[in-house]
């Protein structure tokens, strides 16, 4: 596994490693799996998919200025490079880029790429710039590498949606691989901000899960289930907790996220995506489920 930290030595190690596959194969297929490092069993199976559908995986740990706001933690954000690297290595990752925000962005940067209409719904109704930060850094990584895969965790759904939208609409040649939550034994969703939790708060966010879980129980069994219904189910859930802030709990259809009036009928949806957005003291969390027509009828 190599460790690289410039765009010019990541071309031509991945030149290099497409010619060497090329004996083998016709066709050099190269996974990459964009993160912000403080790696974990999450991010892990990222690289477990990537391993199994890739010739080639390269791992990006960056952790982006320009998707954080204003009194974000992006100085504080949680970093561990030495443990990233031994936990890229541990799943076969054959190179691991990680640049400084100077080879990222040698020059205050004048171009973003921007998705309209589906950035502006929850994280981004409260996050404004989070996005536009999100879809240009990634349109670079795609840029550089020039992968055909690149896997991302539907933990972040709206994150997916987006990328996908922007694949989608520029005409970008890489698939995007949507790989499931990774939870906690007791279902806590794994995420690197977790490490902020006190061990108080750490119990009390365990109501993101239950909550989710008593949403879906709802829509699964529920035959005239409203929108409003579910919103208000979660929202009652998450009020058990003392500290829980809500940024948003919602129901939506997905990959749109087109919001539903508060009187429809579920039924009338084939896939949805019940989000959410919590904080817990100064940590905000984001949880989701995705409940498709066909896991609905299987249980009624």
């Amino acid at each position: 596994m190599k460790v690289i930290r410039t765009i010019t030595e990541l071309r031509q190690e991945i030149s290099l490693m497409r010619k060497k596959q090329a004996i083998h194969s016709e066709e050099t297929i190269v996974g990459l799996v964009p993160t912000m490092g403080y790696l974990h069993q999450g991010h892990a199976s990222l690289m477990k998919a990537a391993r199994e559908q890739s010739h080639i995986v390269v791992l990006s740990i960056f952790v982006n200025p320009i998707q954080f706001g204003p009194n974000e933690d992006f100085e504080s954000y949680p970093r561990d490079e030495q443990r990233d690297v031994e936990t890229a290595r541990a799943q076969g990752v054959d190179i691991v880029f990680i640049p400084s925000v100077d080879e990222m962005y040698p020059q205050p940067t004048q171009t973003t790429i921007a998705v309209s209409g589906i950035t502006e719904r929850l994280c981004g109704a409260s996050r404004p710039e989070h996005f536009n930060g999100v879809t240009t850094v990634v349109s670079k990584l795609f840029n550089i590498v020039q992968p055909q895969k690149a896997f991302f965790g539907m933990k972040d759904a709206q994150q997916v949606a987006v990328i996908e939208q922007m694949v989608h609409d520029l005409n970008m040649p890489v698939d995007i691989i949507p790989c499931p939550i990774v939870r906690e034994q007791d279902g806590l969703a794994l995420s690197s901000r977790n490490v902020y939790l006190s061990t108080e708060l750490r119990q009390e966010a365990l109501v993101l899960s239950q909550a989710l879980r008593a949403a879906q129980e709802s829509v699964q069994v529920g035959t005239t289930v409203t929108a409003e219904d579910i919103r208000r189910l979660l929202r009652e859930h998450i009020g058990k907790s003392a500290h829980a802030v809500i940024d948003y709990a919602e129901i939506q259809a997905f990959p749109s996220l087109e919001p539903l009036a508060d009187q429809e009928e579920l039924k009338a949806y084939d896939d949805l995506l019940i989000a959410l957005a919590v904080k817990f003291g100064k940590t905000r969390l984001i949880d989701n489920i995705r409940i498709q027509k066909m896991e609905v009828l299987s249980h009624v």
